[in-house]
């Protein structure tokens, strides 16, 4: 009896995973990490070079690799792009973008952007890859599988992230609605809400001694989260240990919304 022979819970193997604004942070090791359970990963974003990077990486590994260069604000060519996919068990929304300030001072152009973005372009997504998981004829019995990208500020609210805070509360009440309506064709929607961490989009935040020590003392755990912290959680819900898990959001934020 081997492990081949019988996976585990936490297996993907045969499995066909989309990730969104895969080229860096949490969507490239995210592609690497389902890749490591076993999934072949399609990669998404806007950035040839980066998403070939992270190809290569999955493909280190064993596994098959597809890139998709493709604006996910753009509705007609996601739609398009996952049209193509020959079939798809696991998404992984994660594309999205924070521009930090003031209430008084945000934008117009600034607040269509993040909503186009984080929220209009998210839930186009969602769409295309259910319509595509639906087509599968063994859909019920192989279920299907959703992680929506949100973040701990789609819980509490925060000084400067007005507009990211009320895009990540929509998130999480998508990822509840969609939990709902898709339980009974066996599509799973959850979302992962994580905490400040270290990745290239937060350097130039973490540069600042002020800002920096701010985040440490509002996570009672004292440090910020890592990204590999977040990927084992992605894992979990695309696997069938999760099986019976929908419509939640799971925090990993070092108890910072627990208080």
């Amino acid at each position: 009896m081997t492990a081949a022979a019988h996976p585990g819970p936490f297996r993907l193997d045969g499995r066909v995973a989309l990730v969104t604004g895969a080229g860096r942070g949490i969507g490239a090791q995210s592609a690497v990490a389902l890749a490591e359970a076993g999934a072949d990963v399609m990669l998404m974003s806007r950035t040839r070079a980066e998403l070939e990077v992270v190809a290569a990486a999955v493909e280190t590994i064993g596994r098959r690799a597809a890139v998709l260069v493709c604006d996910v604000m753009d509705a007609a060519a996601v739609r398009a792009a996952i049209a193509s996919i020959e079939r798809l068990d696991i998404l992984v929304n994660n594309a999205g973008i924070n521009y930090p300030e003031p209430f008084v001072d945000v934008s117009e152009a600034h607040l269509d952007h993040m909503l186009a973005l984080n929220v209009r372009a998210m839930f186009i997504v969602a769409q295309a890859a259910v319509r595509k998981m639906l087509e599968a004829p063994d859909r019920r019995e192989r279920g299907g599988a959703i992680i929506n990208v949100s973040s701990q500020m789609g819980r509490v609210g925060a000084p400067r992230r007005t507009t990211y805070c009320m895009m990540k509360h929509a998130v999480e009440g998508l990822t509840k609605a969609m939990g709902v309506e898709l339980a009974p064709q066996n599509i799973r929607v959850n979302a992962i809400a994580p905490t400040f961490l270290e990745t290239p989009m937060t350097a130039s935040m973490f540069a600042n001694p002020e800002f920096r020590d701010w985040v440490v003392s509002r996570i009672p755990m004292g440090r910020i989260g890592r990204i590999d912290e977040v990927t084992g959680a992605v894992v979990f819900l695309a696997s069938p240990a999760c099986s019976l898990v929908t419509g939640e959001s799971l925090a990993i934020d070092g108890g910072w919304t627990a208080q």
